[in-house]
């Protein structure tokens, strides 16, 4: 993957996955990974690397089809990968937003995170553009 400043985008997307984290935990054990996870996500926010995120709701609905003629429920709260929150990191590069991921402890407790480069254009715009000459490839 090219981490290269020459190909500068808006950051990394950190899209946390899983759920029910807490289950079968004690109290003592529920105070522990709360600490700790406010210990990690209050420190990346005073180090700036955080330009933003938000946790989701479990409910929802997904549109597709022409015109957006198909509406569905989802995502599927039985869903054991459901995106339950994300951060938008604007760090240096690729790696510095893995380890940042690595380092969540949430990880501890059978979640995930998937890290995906932010872009300033969709891909798939950005070829039609270059497939009209409108800009150079």
């Amino acid at each position: 993957m090219n981490t290269d400043r020459a190909h500068a985008h808006p950051g990394y997307l950190l899209l946390f996955r899983g759920r029910d984290w807490d289950e079968g935990l004690s109290p003592e054990e529920l105070q522990q990974v709360l600490d700790r996870f406010l210990a990690w996500s209050d420190g990346l926010a005073k180090s700036g690397k955080v330009k933003g995120g938000q946790a989701l709701a479990r409910e929802g609905k997904t549109v597709s089809g022409m015109n957006g003629r198909i509406i569905a429920d989802g995502p599927f709260t039985e869903a054991k990968e459901a995106i339950g929150g994300y951060l938008l990191l604007q760090v240096d590069n690729f790696d510095e937003a893995l380890a940042i991921a690595r380092s969540c402890p949430g990880l501890d407790y059978g979640g995930s995170i998937e890290i995906r480069p932010a872009l300033d254009e969709c891909p798939s715009f950005r070829r039609v553009k270059e497939q009209l000459g409108l800009v150079a490839a």
